[in-house]
């Protein structure tokens, strides 16, 4: 390419320079408007020499480093582009993941309130059987201090009877014989009152 601008260039110099040339061979004078062909050859000649100059030392460096950074601007924007998808391939994951953290802690939630339930419907449970067990012993116990209350009244209700018995007779009884007697006369009121 810069090939063709230099013959270009020297090409369109040639064909100025010729007419140039003839116009100066012509006439003699030195006017405001005389073109002088050699001076114009010279200067064609200069001129062309520093186009090659600058064609060789200072163009060819300023295309590469032009290239060079369109090159870079290029890669800087595929880079850009690159990053941005993948900022937004991330985003996406990001937002899936945010989205299954909240699942998973819906679900977390969901499993702690069931559990929650079944602790308290447990808890409800083992109250009342242990309340019942309470009861029931209780119950057991009354029924034993009854019982026990029933007996030890026997008992004492025999020996005043006994008593009773001895000083009312005033005479001196077989006690164990007596009592006998006596135990076997309140376990038939004992059932007498029980089936009353």
């Amino acid at each position: 390419m810069q090939v063709n601008r230099t013959g270009a260039v020297l090409a369109l110099l040639a064909t100025m320079a010729g007419p140039l040339s003839a116009q100066g061979g012509a006439e003699g004078g030195g006017g405001l408007f005389d073109i002088n062909a050699g001076l114009s050859a010279w200067t064609l000649i200069v001129f062309v020499a520093l186009l090659v100059v600058l064609g060789k030392l200072a163009w060819g460096p300023i295309l590469q480093a032009v290239e060079a950074r369109e090159k870079g601007i290029q890669s800087a924007l595929d880079e850009a582009a690159r990053r941005n998808e993948e900022a937004a391939r991330l985003l996406a994951e990001h937002k899936e993941q945010l989205a299954d953290a909240r699942r998973q802690s819906n679900d977390l939630i969901a499993e702690g309130r069931a559990a929650g339930e079944s602790v308290r419907r447990e808890i409800e449970e083992r109250a009342r059987s242990e309340g019942q067990a309470i009861v029931e012993r209780a119950r057991a116990e009354i029924q034993r201090e009854r019982d026990a209350a029933l007996e030890a009244l026997r008992r004492e209700s025999v020996e005043l009877a006994l008593a009773a018995a001895s000083r009312l007779i005033r005479e001196n009884l077989d006690q164990p014989k007596d009592r006998a007697l006596v135990e076997q006369y309140l376990a038939d009121v004992g059932r007498g009152g029980a089936e009353a």
